[in-house]
């Protein structure tokens, strides 16, 4: 360390030029005659001495104070709390608008001043017309709408088509364009809003690749919410019974269980499991429509690249006949800007971020407006296949999601827990725009951004709706047998890992019901030391189908994957603080992803006792209970388990000898529950590794996962113990 700060010093003080530095020399300064030097003199010739010279003295003292308080024991806390100061101190200027006084804006430049219309079809364009856009533009009753960028071509025309290029937008008079980059589909937001001045009352939201299934935008998706064109109907919807579940996977319901939506929360992938049951709503409400696309369907980079086993476009099918689905005031769902519907009340809904990544733009737009919907007695409903979108084989880059796998599932938790006291809608959308922009999700750029939308929306005539009570702080209404409702999702071709799936099957699971309602309140943690890259999406997959939540460790964080950081020596360290993240779950099970657990197997076994390898003889080791590559801590024992890490505070103790102290600490080793003690445990890893698996075993050691092709070996021989994991593969 002495020579390395050496090192550092002498090249600070080497010259940048290898030259001799020499002072400014001047023979009349060195002899000129002497100044009277008063006080008051000297003070003013020194002041910017002064000021440099308290201030570095101000700075050395509060870094001794810091040292001084680190050598009494506060060092941490300070620094920790002095960062979370930095992290959390984003505070953007809040926009102040008189509502009162916005003047209107009237279409003085463009040949429709005078055209009007109820239904726009409002797409971005970035290429001359493509096939799928004359077809949408001969959809009748349907005015479209596109939009131009920097990558439009100059001569972008449609007959029948009102187009407006960068020119035209920057002479409509609107403040949003000043926020919008020039090459980028968010665009949208003008046309949205030339849309909403010539008379807009339903826009539907789409992108220039996808075929309107039967050239109908009416055939699933309601068009008309009141009137005679409207359907009186009940709708199916999603239970509010767990009000832990934020956020769902609307594939699953329309027979898709291993396909994703973009947007939805890379740790919500592996919960495959259909609705136990459902209630109903009564429709009229549905505010946003969001459609599902074949072909391609609406799914992120992670998906894609994943999935593909050569170079071929998708072509993923979805139930047409499956129920459309509403989603309850305290549950979300990824809405997109491919194919959906806006219905006028919902309008202020269709603002597209400028300061995140272009594909998170529209999915954080859906979330906050989701949020925003139960303001006024909204919801989102999503609907069987209206479009089908083709794979032009030529994927976005992971790169342009960044903000939306690194933020999103801590954004749904924060809507779902906002609230505000403001009492007009605007005023609510501007609070929560503001507050997003101070949690970090995005910049000032977006606060005012909103102002210059909200604005806007006035100048052109729009009407805000009035605002309803909150059904979220209401007590849940208890779901009584009757208000039950069930619906099977069939099970139809897909693709997994690269592997097409042949054949239709039903939807059958009743054991996985079962394991479900046995485990689904148990959280799975899971150390890999393998690549995650590879393995920690599959882990998910396998066992997110039956626990609570799994949550991977791994030496080192990838947040793009939500895999946490932790050491293995260590990991019980770091388990306090996932026990008071999950305080209602009724117990943890920690594994290594050098462990095969044999879920169906351990039905039998007492949650309410603790687990451990103790019995396995072969995984003993200089302490009497060692081992342990799984282990499970009941609900009761978590506090008990936090006090003993406590205890251990910084001594370097491994968890091979600190798991064995704890469980006899937690209870005695006769009452631990056996379940484990009939385990495969092998030293090293077999030649054969299939020749000495078991499925009537509850787990077995060692295996290696260490890409999808190990994890599709894996899933096929465990599919002894469970049929429907085929599924997966």
């Amino acid at each position: 360390m002495e020579n390395s700060t050496q090192i550092l010093v002498q090249d600070r003080a080497k010259p940048k030029n290898n030259q001799p530095r020499s002072r400014p020399f001047s023979a009349s300064n060195r002899f000129s005659e002497t100044k009277k030097l008063d006080f008051s003199t000297w003070v003013s010739e020194n002041l910017y001495k002064i000021i440099t010279i308290f201030l570095l003295i101000t700075t050395v003292a509060a870094l001794f104070f810091l040292r001084n308080y680190g050598a009494a024991g506060g060092d941490t806390a300070a620094l920790l709390c002095l960062q979370s100061t930095q992290s959390h101190s984003i505070h953007p200027k809040f926009p102040v608008i008189n509502w009162n006084s916005i003047p209107r804006i009237v279409d003085k430049i463009t040949p429709f001043a005078n055209f009007r219309s109820e239904k726009w079809i409002v797409v971005s364009v970035s290429d001359q017309p493509s096939d799928s856009l004359r077809k949408m533009n001969s959809i009748k009753g349907w005015q479209v709408l596109a939009v131009g960028n920097s990558k439009t071509p100059k001569d972008w025309s449609l007959k029948g088509a009102i187009y407006l290029s960068l020119e035209i937008q920057a002479q409509l008079g609107f403040r949003v364009v000043d926020y919008l980059p020039y090459d980028s589909y968010v665009r949208k937001s003008v046309g949205y809003l030339f849309a909403i001045q010539h008379g807009a009352k339903k826009i539907y939201d789409v992108d220039d690749r996808g075929d309107v299934i039967d050239n109908d935008i009416g055939k699933h998706f309601d068009v008309e919410l009141i009137g005679e064109g409207a359907r009186q109907e009940v709708i199916l919807q999603y239970s509010h019974e767990n009000p832990n579940k934020t956020v769902v996977n609307p594939y699953i319901h329309f027979g898709q269980r291993s396909v994703w939506p973009r947007g939805l929360p890379l740790e919500n992938v592996g919960e495959i499991g259909h609705e136990e049951f459902y209630t109903e709503v009564f429709g009229g409400r549905q505010f946003i429509q969001q459609g599902i696309s074949n072909g391609l369907p609406d799914v992120d980079s992670v998906f894609y690249f994943t999935r593909k086993p050569v170079l071929e476009a998708f072509d993923i099918r979805f139930d047409e006949h499956a129920p459309k689905v509403a989603l309850p005031q305290g549950t979300m769902v990824p809405v997109n800007s491919f194919n959906t519907i806006f219905h006028s009340s919902a309008f202020w809904g269709l603002m597209l971020p400028v300061s995140v990544s272009s594909m998170a733009s529209d999915v954080l737009r859906g979330y906050w407006a989701q949020r925003l919907l139960w303001e006024v007695g909204g919801y989102v409903v999503v609907y069987p296949p209206t479009v089908h979108r083709y794979d032009r084989i030529e994927a976005y880059p992971f790169s342009e999601e960044k903000d939306l796998h690194v933020n999103v599932g801590r954004l749904i938790k924060f809507l779902v827990g906002w609230r505000s006291n403001k009492h007009r809608l605007f005023e609510k959308i501007l609070e929560l725009s503001y507050v997003m922009a101070e949690e970090g999700f995005w910049t000032e750029k977006d606060v005012q951004f909103t102002a210059a939308w909200l604005q806007d929306l006035l100048a052109v005539g729009y009407q805000q709706p009035r605002l309803m009570s909150l059904e979220l702080d209401r007590p849940r209404a208890n779901i009584g047998h009757g208000d039950r409702k069930e619906f099977i999702p069939q099970k139809l071709p897909s693709v997994h890992l690269g592997v097409e799936e042949i054949g239709t099957v039903n939807y059958e699971i009743g054991n996985l019901i079962h394991w479900r309602k046995t485990f689904g309140n148990v959280v799975l943690i899971m150390f890999c030391s393998g690549p995650v890259e590879r393995t920690a999406l599959e882990w998910r997959l396998l066992y997110g189908r039956i626990f609570k939540t799994v949550i991977i460790l791994s030496g080192q964080k990838n947040i793009d994957l939500a895999v946490e950081e932790g050491q293995l020596d260590h990991a019980y360290k770091y388990l306090p603080k996932l026990f008071n993240r999950y305080t209602s779950a009724e117990g943890f099970l920690f594994l290594q992803d050098d462990t095969i657990l044999n879920y169906w197997n351990l039905l039998q076994a007492d949650k309410t006792k603790l687990w451990i390898t103790n019995k396995v003889s072969e995984s003993w080791t200089s302490v009497s209970i060692a081992g342990n590559s799984d282990w499970f801590v009941k609900q009761a024992g978590p506090a008990d388990f936090i006090d003993l890490v406590n205890l251990v505070g910084d001594l370097d103790i491994h968890h091979k000898v600190a798991i064995p102290m704890f469980f006899p600490a937690l209870d005695l080793p006769q009452n631990f529950d056996p379940v484990l003690s009939s385990m495969v445990y092998k030293q090293n890893i077999p030649s054969n590794s299939t020749s000495f698996y078991s499925a009537e075993v509850p787990a077995v050691h060692p295996w290696k996962v260490s890409s999808e092709q190990d994890f599709i070996k894996l899933i096929r021989i465990m599919a002894s113990g469970d049929p429907l994991l085929m599924e997966l593969v």
